[in-house]
């Protein structure tokens, strides 16, 4: 007997549907929402999210798994299932506000963030100068933040923040058309990209490398 109905196997592997999951489109960042918000890295239960059997039991010691990759504002999961094949041994973790880790960061991603239009809500925006000192922070040297959008004021706002911040440098579109593998996926993965496709919408897409801080680089 014939079915339309995908296979145990199948079923498992597919990612949430949108129409059975109802969410707000938008949230306030600067409100209390009840997560889990460990008060520092140390106090994140790790294995929660990940299985960390074979690991070092204590979070300090030097070969204890981190989390490498970040997507923030994630979604459903599309870009981190197209960069799992990619990564397979590398810890991916995926934030999204809508229902820390230290210097250990090497990849970030803002992939079609809310533009918070309103110039009363531009303070709420994922770039700023004063989260940008966050995620320089987070990001080890030669971390790489991925930036797309489908509205050009937004882009030009995020790339004049990055500029004019002295630990971040733009990386060459050449440079990540030839050696980064994620480049491909990240105008296409996620479900915020597929409906810009589909709109017909334009999509703008830049990346930003942590660079050593200039005064330490000339104090040695």
């Amino acid at each position: 007997m014939s079915t339309d109905l995908p296979s145990t196997c199948e079923a498992r592997s597919m990612l949430p549907q949108k129409k059975h999951f109802r969410q707000r489109a938008h949230s306030n960042p600067m409100a209390d929402h009840l997560f889990d918000s460990p008060t520092k890295p140390e106090d994140v239960r790790w294995s929660d999210l990940f299985d960390l059997s074979s690991a070092e039991k204590s979070p300090s010691d030097e070969n204890y798994p981190k989390v490498e990759i970040v997507d923030i504002g994630c979604g459903y999961g599309g870009l981190l299932v197209a960069l799992s094949p990619l990564f397979p041994n590398t810890f991916i973790l995926g934030m999204e506000i809508r229902v820390k880790v230290s210097n250990y960061l090497k990849k970030m991603f803002f992939l079609f963030p809310d533009p918070h239009f309103k110039r009363s809500k531009q303070k709420w925006r994922i770039i700023s100068n004063t989260l940008l000192a966050e995620y320089a922070y987070f990001l080890s040297i030669k971390g790489i933040i991925y930036l797309a959008t489908d509205v050009k004021e937004y882009m030009d706002w995020a790339r004049s923040h990055f500029e004019s911040f002295p630990l971040f440098e733009e990386m060459p579109p050449e440079r990540l058309v030839l050696n980064d593998p994620i480049y491909p996926l990240l105008l296409n993965s996620t479900e915020e990209a597929r409906k810009v496709e589909r709109s017909g919408g334009e999509k703008f897409f830049a990346a930003f490398e942590r660079i050593q801080d200039p005064y330490m680089k000339n104090e040695t």
